[in-house]
């Protein structure tokens, strides 16, 4: 039985896998834990895949998979929680800045502390103020949002009891929201842990600012997606029928004035003529649209199967 998976995206990190690789087998063998690495390849242009291929074969523990291009992050943790087998999932990045040191306790903490997920929360950080400060703000609006009090949503540093990573599904810039989407599917029981932030060795971030407009657009997507995804027809529904009951409440008032002048000797503008006339036609024709689309939305999701579309190039030491 395998106690710990270690999934490890890569995007252009040669210089960093060998020693993280080391620091990984040194941790794990001291402390007795029966282990897997997977590493997930995620389109580098650089010599990391060759690096990869060249540690699996020296060492056993190592699986890796191989996109053909890019996807993202989101992509390679999805394909690795797929691929993992033991007991407690820890994800981390690729350039040295998690510390492999933190494996024991994390695992300890899932399977002793009954912790669904432990992420981690990186106190005192080594990036520039330029990351720091987008991120303080990103993570105050997602607590607010999600209600999960946890100090750093981004950090890569985190475990998982198996069974939760196998019933989430993440895409986009998903990743960030991991918590969020394991409490939406039941697991509530959430930790955190303050780990050591590291310096880059070796390298440049290869992530720019983009990444935060880029997560409160998921963030949006996600909050919608998990609440609705199985009931469509009740967002869409209820907003076409609040829409529809508005375009025929003000037409029955149209009516009703029209009337009402006549039979008084009042003079009231033709219905046609008043521009009140032309919103409930709007609001009416929206209304049916939006109740439309929730029933299309219905059926889709009822037929629906989900599926990966990442190109694989190549899988090192997977067992079928």
């Amino acid at each position: 039985m395998i106690q710990v998976s270690i999934i490890i995206p890569v995007y252009n990190e040669e210089e960093s896998l060998p020693e993280l690789t080391e620091w990984i087998s040194r941790v794990v063998v001291k402390n007795k834990l029966t282990y897997e690495v997977i590493f997930i390849n995620d389109g580098s242009s650089d010599s990391s895949w060759e690096v990869i291929q060249s540690l699996a074969r020296e060492n056993g523990h190592i699986k890796a998979v191989g996109f053909s291009r890019n996807y993202g992050k989101s992509a390679a943790l999805d394909i690795g929680f797929s691929k993992a087998v033991g007991e407690v999932v820890i994800t981390m990045d690729a350039d040295l800045q998690d510390s492999p040191d933190e494996i024991p306790e994390l695992y300890k903490m899932v399977v002793e502390g009954g912790f669904d997920i432990v992420s981690g929360w990186k106190r005192k950080r080594y990036d520039p103020f330029t990351k720091t400060i987008p991120s303080r703000f990103f993570n105050g609006v997602t607590r607010m949002i999600s209600g999960i009090k946890l100090h750093d949503f981004n950090c890569g540093l985190k475990a998982y009891r198996n069974k939760v990573v196998k019933q989430i599904h993440i895409y986009g810039e998903m990743h960030r929201y991991i918590p969020l989407i394991a409490k939406w599917n039941g697991f509530s029981k959430i930790g955190e842990k303050a780990v050591e932030h590291r310096a880059r060795k070796y390298g440049t971030t290869k992530f720019g600012l983009e990444r935060f407009v880029h997560g409160f657009l998921d963030l949006i997507s996600v909050s919608f997606v998990n609440r609705y995804k199985k009931k469509p027809m009740h967002f869409f529904g209820t907003l076409g029928t609040l829409s529809f009951l508005s375009g025929f409440l003000i037409t029955c008032w149209l009516i009703f004035e029209k009337i009402y002048g006549l039979h008084k000797g009042i003079f009231v503008r033709e219905i046609t003529d008043q521009p009140l006339f032309f919103l409930s036609l709007v609001a009416l024709i929206v209304g049916v649209q939006l109740f439309l689309t929730g029933f299309l939305a219905e059926m889709m999701t009822s037929t629906s199967t989900p599926k990966n579309d990442y190109n694989i190039d190549e899988e090192l030491n997977f067992i079928n």
